[in-house]
C-alpha cells in the first residue's frame, strides 16, 4: 500500500509540469484571442477611402529584397581597372560618350582604359542588377536632388549612393559604416544625425543625405574639384593631401590615383561608370524594372504615442517589411515617443489616409496592447495601490447622511434613496425597525 501511494505522489508530481504549461498556453491563446477580437472590432469602425491609389505590392516585395545588391560595393573594393575585359564596345564609340557625358557634368569625366575596363566589367557581370537599382533609383533619386540641390552640389552625386550600398538603407560595412550614404559613428554625429537605442538616421534617405551634401561641401571647399571630393569621402581629406603632395602637387584625380589606397583608386571609376551606365542604359539592352514606390507617392505624419512596426502593421494592412523600408532609421521596428521631439512615421498615401482618419481608434488600440504587458512586480503593487486608494476615495464620495424626519420609517427611507432595508440597517448597524426622530443615517449610493 504504501508502495502504490509513493508512486502514485511522484506521479502528481510528473504531471504537474505539464498541467501547468497547458495552463499557461490556454492563458496565452485567450489572450491572443482577446487582441484579435479587439482589433477586429476597431478595424470594422474604420473609415476607409477606395478611391485612393494602392500601392502594387508585388513591386513593394522586390523593393524590400535588398540582399541582391549587396554583392555591388564589395566588387568595387575588389576591381582591377587594369585587367581588361572582353565585352563588344567599341573603344572610340566609348569616347565620344564620355566627351558627350563630361560636356554637360562638373566632373572630369576623360577616357582612359581602366574607366573603359570598369564599364565593361559592370556590363558584363552586374547588367541586370542595375536593371533594378534604375527601378529603385525612381524612389530614392528624388529625394537625394532635393536634397542636393539645396546644398548647391552637382546632382551628379545622387550616383554615389549606389556606389556606396547599392542603394540599401540598412547597409552596414565590415568597418561600421552605415546606410545609404555609409557614415560612421563619429562623422554621422559630427554632421547631427541622431543616433541612439531606437534611432539611427544614418538609415534615414533624407537627413542622411542632407548630411553627406554638408559634408562635400566642406570637401570642395578644401580641394576645389569634385573628383578629389569625391576621393575625400572615401578615403578622408588626410589620404588626398597626402597624395597630392607626394605626386609633386597634382591635383587631377587620375595623376594621383596611384597614390591613393587600393580601393579609393577603383572608387572614383566605378562612380563614373554607374553614371555611364545610367546615361546610355537602352544602348546596351538593360532595361529599368517597373518602379516600386516612388518618393511622390509617400507621405508622412507625427506619431503621438509609441508604437510598434507589428501594431501598425495589424491595424492598417501594411507589410512590416515595406514599413522597414520606408521607416529605416527606427532600429527596434518601433517609433518612439519622447519629451519635446517629433517623429515621424512615412506610409503610402492610400495609407496616410487610413492612419488619420482613424487616429484616435488606433492610439487606444495601442493604450490596450500597453496594458496587457506584464509589469515589473514593484509597479504592479504601486498600481494596485493606487487602485485601492481610488475605490476608497470614490465610497467615501457616495457616501452621505440623511437626517430622519417625523413620519419617516425604513422603507420609505429606503425606496427615497434605490436601496435595500437590509443594507441601512447594515450600514448603520440597526437591530430593528424603531427610528429615533433627528438621527442621522448612513447611506453608501450604488
Amino acid at each position: 500500500m504504501k508502495t502504490k501511494n509513493t508512486t502514485l505522489y511522484f506521479y502528481i508530481l510528473f504531471l504537474i509540469p505539464f498541467f501547468s504549461q497547458v495552463i499557461a498556453q490556454n492563458k496565452s491563446i485567450t489572450l491572443r484571442d482577446k487582441n484579435n477580437t479587439y482589433l477586429d472590432s476597431i478595424k470594422k469602425t474604420f473609415v476607409k477611402n477606395n478611391m485612393i491609389a494602392r500601392v502594387d505590392s508585388l513591386w513593394m516585395n522586390e523593393l524590400t529584397s535588398l540582399n541582391t545588391f549587396n554583392a555591388l560595393p564589395s566588387d568595387i573594393d575588389s576591381a582591377t581597372t587594369d585587367q581588361k575585359v572582353d565585352l563588344e564596345l567599341p573603344t572610340e564609340l566609348l569616347k565620344s560618350r564620355l566627351a558627350a557625358m563630361n560636356s554637360k557634368s562638373p566632373f572630369n569625366i576623360e577616357y582612359n582604359p581602366q574607366l573603359e575596363n570598369v564599364i565593361k566589367s559592370y556590363l558584363k557581370y552586374r547588367k541586370k542588377s542595375f536593371g533594378r537599382l534604375m527601378a529603385i533609383s525612381e524612389y530614392y533619386f528624388p529625394l537625394f536632388e532635393e536634397a542636393l540641390a539645396k546644398a548647391n552640389i552637382p546632382l551628379e552625386i545622387k550616383y554615389l549612393a549606389i556606389v556606396e550600398s547599392a542603394l540599401n538603407p540598412k547597409a552596414v560595412s565590415e568597418m561600421g559604416a552605415t546606410g545609404l550614404w555609409q557614415f560612421m559613428y563619429q562623422t554621422g554625429k559630427q554632421y547631427n544625425l541622431k543616433i541612439d537605442s531606437y534611432i539611427d538616421e544614418r538609415h534615414d534617405p533624407l537627413k542622411s543625405t542632407e548630411a553627406a551634401a554638408k559634408y562635400m561641401t566642406s570637401m570642395y571647399k578644401a580641394f576645389g574639384d569634385w573628383d578629389l571630393v569625391l576621393a575625400a569621402y572615401n578615403s578622408g581629406p588626410g589620404n588626398v593631401s597626402k597624395a597630392i603632395n607626394r605626386s609633386g602637387g597634382k591635383k587631377n584625380y587620375w595623376n594621383i590615383r596611384k597614390q591613393l589606397p587600393k580601393e579609393t583608386q577603383g572608387y572614383v571609376p566605378a562612380f563614373l561608370a554607374t553614371m555611364y551606365l545610367y546615361e546610355y542604359h537602352a544602348s546596351h539592352g538593360i532595361k529599368p524594372e517597373k518602379a516600386l514606390v516612388k518618393h511622390f507617392a509617400t507621405d508622412t505624419i507625427m506619431i503621438k504615442k509609441q508604437m510598434s512596426f507589428k501594431q501598425i502593421s495589424d491595424l492598417i494592412d501594411i507589410p512590416i517589411a515595406q514599413l522597414e523600408l520606408l521607416n529605416p532609421s527606427y532600429k527596434l521596428n518601433v517609433v518612439p515617443v519622447y519629451d519635446n521631439q517629433k517623429h515621424y512615421l512615412r506610409l503610402p498615401q492610400d495609407k496616410i489616409a487610413l492612419f488619420t482618419s482613424n487616429e484616435d481608434k488606433i492610439y487606444t488600440y495601442a493604450d490596450y496592447q500597453s496594458n496587457l504587458r506584464e509589469k515589473p512586480l514593484m509597479i504592479s503593487m504601486t498600481i494596485a495601490a493606487k487602485n485601492t486608494g481610488s475605490k476608497s476615495k470614490t465610497t467615501l464620495e457616495k457616501t452621505k447622511y440623511y437626517t430622519i424626519q417625523k413620519g419617516d420609517t425604513l422603507g420609505s427611507i429606503a425606496r427615497k434613496h434605490s436601496v435595500t432595508i437590509a443594507d441601512l440597517k447594515k450600514w448603520n448597524k440597526i437591530g430593528n425597525d424603531i427610528l429615533a426622530l433627528g438621527k442621522s443615517l448612513k447611506i453608501t449610493l450604488k
